[in-house]
């Protein structure tokens, strides 16, 4: 069978010249992205250097607020609050993991909405039940997008999406749905996964679990999206076993170079789009 591999490297050049170009509409105007990164971690310096590199590209300042790993709640909100009041202050966006102890959540829900570039704060996520949002949570919009990039039909495909966090299975569920497909979500409390995956017209993988999804789990010709990135002794791998997968699927995302890469594009869009910018 022939696999149509969606190049998530070589769809984000494409997105971020239209981004370029948008950027270029607001002339001498500041567009300023401030990254906030709590202590250092390996896997965070990876995306965030892929972050700077879109945003050096599309035209978009990033600037780095660097606190160190002892950092309690208190004092990120802090720097939050202070970037919530500055008017040069474009996109807010908080690096994770954070320390033990600080929970994500109540950091993420003190950004100002219109700053939220990730649309991680209560009012983006909860727009996602009515539509997409302005600011709409990135790796979400970045599935939805490759999957519109793969030419299926939404409207009455069988969709499942395996995996049910907040800002990626969840939001994604409910795009489907505005798009009239037929949505599953599986969990870690679903008792056979492969019959639910098997049906799929458009399967969307995010759980972190390496190769968790292997090809005789998938329909054959179905549009499979893999969210997941785990490093392993072989290297970083999706949640879809890639080598089976290429032996039914009709389109797949690989993994490295997939869905990633579309993610920080989103991440750029979003931040233009804070600026009142229609794109």
């Amino acid at each position: 069978m022939s696999v149509d591999i969606l190049d998530g490297r070589e769809t984000a050049s494409k997105i971020r010249a239209r981004l370029r170009a948008a950027r270029e509409s607001l002339g001498d105007r500041p567009v300023n992205l401030y990254s906030i990164e709590v202590g250092e971690n390996p896997a965070a310096e990876v995306y965030l250097r892929n972050q700077k590199r879109a945003a050096r590209d599309v035209g978009i300042e990033l600037i780095e607020r660097r606190l160190p790993a002892t950092a309690d709640t208190g004092a990120i909100l802090e720097v939050v609050h202070a970037l919530n009041e500055d008017p040069d202050a474009t996109g807010i966006i908080v690096q994770r993991p954070l320390p033990l102890g600080v929970e994500a959540r109540d950091v993420q829900g003190a950004i100002d909405p219109h700053k939220d570039v990730e649309g991680m704060t209560p009012m983006n996520m909860g727009s996602v039940l009515y539509r997409e949002p302005r600011l709409a949570p990135c790796t979400a919009s970045a599935a939805i997008y490759m999957i519109q990039r793969s030419g299926v039909d939404f409207e009455g495909a069988e969709a499942v999406v395996v995996g049910h966090s907040e800002i990626v299975g969840k939001p994604i569920a409910m795009f489907l749905l505005h798009r009239l497909s037929t949505v599953t979500v599986c969990h870690i409390g679903t008792r056979n996964l492969k019959h639910h995956t098997r049906r799929a017209d458009i399967l969307v993988v995010a759980v972190g679990k390496p190769k968790l999804v292997t090809g005789d789990m998938i329909k054959p010709g179905a549009v499979v999206i893999d969210i997941g990135i785990n490093s392993t002794k072989d290297g970083l791998v999706g949640d879809v076993d890639y080598a089976s997968a290429l032996e039914v699927a009709g389109a797949i995302t690989p993994v490295p170079g997939g869905v990633g890469p579309i993610t920080v594009a989103m991440l750029m869009r979003n931040t233009l789009r804070a600026t009142g910018l229609e794109i």
